[in-house]
């Protein structure tokens, strides 16, 4: 295997087909016979948010276009100078090749994708190692990274069918994993529920503030890698006093799985404290297939109306353009229903709880290198329980 092979149900995160500076090492084979890579992903300093020369709320693409800009204007410039100079010496006889066609000599131009600073993927492929190998390789990688305490470690896969699109890193994930760090004190010792965790870049980074992550997900494979990844980085989290747990949850299902002979289940301790306890629910770019985006909302709707707190939910989503044969033209399906479901829960009225909807800005600061396009939108629902006179236990709670 010397290549990614794309088929026609593939799909490629942008954040693995553009990271800057990034490697992409192939480690393993996962159960299911797809090639696993490793990358690194740094936070940035403060030096390196607030750079004088940019403007750390830009993307990539925002500076690649200001760059081409600049070149144009300075090539405009040029040319008004050289035609000042040619304008004092006279008339100038056109250069003509030897068809007699006028021969435009053209300014060389700098690559646009070159001095971005954005790498093309290039995956290095490595050789299938033995378990002993992996692990003394896995330990030399901490040993190099315990030094570097901005490094988040990141299992993924790439170009993969759309049912395991959760194995690999999507720019909401990163841009919500942004607003986090730009928010400390929300956050610090916090105990906190995400939804479609995938690779769990999201509860990795919500670790290295609050108190207690409940990372879920459904799929052992998929689950294994989370669990894999919160290993990875867990110098980042216990210096910060944070924890994540691992679980299954399944937007389909109506309860929570407790059998113990079950690698992700959850304990009774467990329930209690999500139910008890759980102030903020994070899901970052799950949208995008209507039946989870009803089975998440029926979830939300379940889990906070049963809670005896406000609870703020956090959700981030990009809005991708599609040309339909349906409409003929381009839409975002996906977001659109999205959209509906945000407005159905808000208009909810049924004496449990209320939730309250609004889109937040996202000029928040940058603290990892992706392209903040346009396109990603950061949501804000925050539930609040009503009175009523009598309590469900935590057991009947996703089976109501």
């Amino acid at each position: 295997m010397d290549q990614i092979t794309f088929h026609h149900d593939t799909v490629l995160s942008d954040v693995h087909m553009f990271l800057p500076n990034a490697r992409h090492l192939m480690t393993r084979l996962n159960h299911v016979g797809q090639p696993v890579f490793i990358s690194k992903f740094r936070i940035l300093s403060g030096v390196e948010r607030h750079d004088d020369n940019s403007d750390p709320r830009k993307s990539v693409e925002e500076e690649k276009h200001d760059d081409v800009r600049e070149d144009e204007e300075r090539d405009t410039d040029v040319t008004k100078e050289e035609a000042g100079e040619e304008g004092g010496r006279g008339n100038v006889e056109p250069s003509l090749d030897k068809d007699g066609d006028l021969d435009v000599t053209h300014r060389p131009r700098r690559n646009p994708v070159e001095d971005s600073g954005r790498d093309v993927v290039c995956p290095v492929i490595l050789q299938q190692s033995d378990p002993g190998q992996e692990e003394e390789e896995e330990s030399t990688d901490n040993e190099d990274d315990e030094g570097f305490k901005d490094i988040i470690r990141i299992e993924h896969t790439m170009a993969t069918p759309l049912e395991d699109v959760g194995k690999q890193v999507w720019r909401g994930a990163v841009l919500l994993a942004d607003f986090i760090l730009s928010e400390p004190v929300m956050f610090r010792g916090a105990t906190v529920l995400e939804l479609g965790a995938g690779t769990g870049i999201t509860s990795i980074v919500m670790a290295t503030i609050a108190k207690t992550v409940y990372c879920t997900d459904v799929g052992e494979d998929l689950l294994s890698m989370c669990k894999k990844n919160v290993a990875l980085n867990r110098h980042m989290m216990e210096s910060a006093g944070g924890e994540v747990r691992v679980r299954q949850l399944d937007w389909l299902q109506h309860d929570l799985c407790t059998d113990p002979d079950a690698e992700f289940s959850w304990t009774e301790e467990e329930v209690a404290d999500l139910y008890d306890n759980t102030s903020f629910i994070i899901a970052a770019d799950v949208c995008y297939d209507d039946d989870l985006t009803d089975g998440l909302f029926r979830t939300l709707y379940r889990l906070c109306s049963h809670f005896t707190h406000t609870c703020t939910i956090f959700i981030s989503i990009e809005k991708r353009m599609n040309f339909t044969l349906r409409h003929m033209d381009v839409s975002c399906e996906a977001y659109n229903h999205f959209s509906l479901c945000l407005s159905q829960l808000q208009d909810l009225v049924d004496g449990r709880c209320s939730f309250r909807v609004e889109q937040l800005p996202s000029n928040f600061a940058q603290f990892l290198l992706y392209e903040r396009i346009e396109q990603l939108e950061l949501w804000k629902v925050t539930a609040t329980p009503l009175p009523r006179d009598q309590d469900h236990s935590h057991s009947e709670v996703l089976a109501s």
